[in-house]
């Protein structure tokens, strides 16, 4: 049993022209002095007037990558990788199995990869409801994407009620495992905590313990 290419394998990746690698750069510049002022600041009182400055754009450039503020939070660019990561899997591979693999990976590039700033994140949707809004906007879409994905796998159609239910009880138990992780200080490990959810989602709510 093999799996193709991992997409999230930069080796993998076709290399990106110029204009990409440019707006990469300039989403990144954005993204870090957002981050930078709102550690200094706070979230509130940062603005997308300062945010441009520290970034050295305007901010009708921030717009144009950001639609809001709480977009420059949230917005990744995971998404579409992860979709791609999915259909690489071996086609006999359980489904659930599938998505713990990817979903490993995710959490290592996403969290691993820079530890404080996935602090910062989760950290701002569990106090700025505006940015826990957002988030939950945001999950609808990557549901929506998932379905596809399911489909494709399973040979169902995307709108099937079945596949809408288990897509979105995904990005649910996923965003509900992220504002754990956040309101309990971080202190878990975020990865054992996602298995937990799919044991869940996949077993159903196990017996409580005396």
């Amino acid at each position: 049993m093999t799996a193709a290419r991992s997409p999230l394998s930069p080796a993998d990746r076709p290399a990106l022209g110029l204009r990409e690698r440019k707006k990469i750069k300039t989403r990144e510049a954005i993204r870090s002095a957002t981050y930078a002022l709102i550690e200094e600041q706070g979230y509130e009182a940062t603005t997308i007037e300062q945010i441009a400055e520290r970034a050295e754009v305007s901010p009708s450039t921030v717009f144009r990558y950001f639609p809001t503020k709480e977009d420059i939070v949230l917005t990744d660019e995971y998404d579409p990788v992860l979709a791609e990561e999915l259909r690489a899997r071996p086609a006999d591979e359980p489904w659930t199995e599938s998505i713990r693999q990817v979903l490993r990976k995710a959490i290592g590039l996403g969290v691993d990869g820079d530890i404080e700033v996935a602090r910062l994140r989760t950290h701002l949707m569990v106090q700025v409801p505006a940015v826990r809004s957002r988030m939950m906007q945001s999950m609808s879409v990557t549901g929506r994407r998932l379905c596809g994905v399911i489909a494709e796998r399973t040979g169902r159609d995307r709108d099937d009620l079945e596949v809408r239910v288990w897509a979105m009880s995904l990005v649910g138990g996923i965003l509900e495992t992220t504002l754990y992780w956040a309101e309990h200080g971080h202190r878990d490990d975020l990865a054992g905590l996602v298995d937990r959810t799919l044991s869940v989602l996949e077993h159903g709510l196990p017996p409580k313990i005396a």
